[in-house]
């Protein structure tokens, strides 16, 4: 299974709004088969797993991180083949969560002969397809909050600078995060402040994540470098923006929204809503402190990954990761669960889950 695991990682942020999945076929305890999910409207990792098996698939056994679909959507149902190809058992780590899957894969199987196992490393399983779980039960994006900042809690000293707090062992990794995400969103005051591009740069990767800039007054210049890069950069405003100004992001190459305002901004759950029907599953949000601060006023974060790094910036009016209103009490705040701490060079990131 551990194989298949591997194979899943390789299609993270790639297939969209699919999940992630890897197979592998074994027989006599060879490998006779594997695959990944490809591109969407392509085979399912199954399916590119049967076919490098070919004949060697009859009575062998089927490894698979989630459950075969069973329905007709952009391919047809994997659970067919796999019974046509005469595979004698199949273990999966995790039930599918879509309605039109949940169980029924797993059944049809069993219905036409097949053996089944469930749960084998389950929490790895449930780890690569978080975001299409989220997704496809409230079709709503997974919101992934991140940001570096240094040991007494800053993001940017007072004069705003901020490059670089982490190391590149810790950039390295988000741009790996980047590339296996649907999305990179920030606020109108990074772009103003930074300028940044927003795009995996420091891995190999055959595709760029959508850009999205949450500009509730239409103050992103025209010419910000994120409006000019390969994929595409949405631009989340109100409809106080004049119509002049959107024409300008569109002849830019941008794509404009414009939202209903929630106290003179942008409203982030709608947001939220319209980025899931356009089939964003994932978004990284990367700051600044005031979208972030909205994010977590709100509830929306799924999971935070914070790098610390080995720094003292000081001052009062240094910028920190998070502002909005805040809560009232330290009972009140926000607990993360599942934690894990990894090091990256001098650096330590912090993951977890908010719900």
């Amino acid at each position: 299974m551990q194989r298949a695991f591997s194979l899943a990682r390789k299609a993270l942020g790639s297939v969209s709004p699919n999940p992630a999945v890897g197979a592998v076929i074994v027989k006599d305890g060879e490998v006779v088969g594997e695959g990944h999910t490809q591109l969407p409207g392509s085979a399912h990792a199954e399916v590119m797993a049967l076919q490098q098996a070919g004949e060697a698939a009859r009575e062998a056994t089927l490894y698979v991180t989630l459950e075969p679909c069973c329905h007709y959507g952009r391919t047809p149902p994997c659970t067919q083949t796999i019974i046509e190809s005469g595979i004698s058992t199949v273990h999966m780590a995790m039930i599918d969560p879509n309605p039109l899957v949940s169980g029924k894969g797993k059944a049809e199987l069993e219905s036409n002969g097949i053996v089944t196992h469930v749960g084998e490393k389950e929490a790895d399983a449930q780890e690569i397809v978080e975001a299409y779980v989220k997704y496809i039960t409230t079709g709503i994006p997974f919101v992934i909050a991140k940001f570096a900042m240094s040991l007494d809690g800053k993001i940017a000293t007072r004069t705003s600078d901020s490059k670089w707090i982490s190391s590149d062992w810790s950039r390295r990794y988000v741009h790996q995060l980047r590339s296996q995400t649907d999305a990179i969103m920030v606020g109108v005051n990074t772009v103003l402040k930074d300028d940044p591009q927003l795009t995996a740069r420091m891995v190999e990767t055959d595709r760029q994540p959508s850009r999205i800039i949450v500009d509730s007054r239409g103050q992103t210049p025209p010419s910000a470098i994120a409006l000019h890069q390969s994929g595409k950069t949405i631009i989340a405003t109100t409809n106080a923006v004049e119509l002049t100004r959107a024409n300008e992001y569109t002849n830019a190459g941008a794509e404009v929204i414009s939202l209903k305002s929630r106290d003179g901004r942008v409203d982030i759950n709608e947001l939220l809503k319209v980025l899931g029907k356009k089939e964003i599953t994932s978004v990284l949000v990367e700051g600044g402190g005031t979208l972030l601060g909205s994010l977590f006023d709100l509830g929306v974060v799924d999971k935070v990954i914070a790098f610390i790094a080995p720094i003292i910036i000081g001052g009062e009016e240094a910028v920190t990761p998070v502002a909005g209103k805040g809560v009232e009490s330290v009972a009140q705040a926000l607990r993360l669960n599942r934690v894990e701490v990894e090091q990256f060079g001098d650096d330590i990131m912090i993951t977890g889950y908010a719900k």
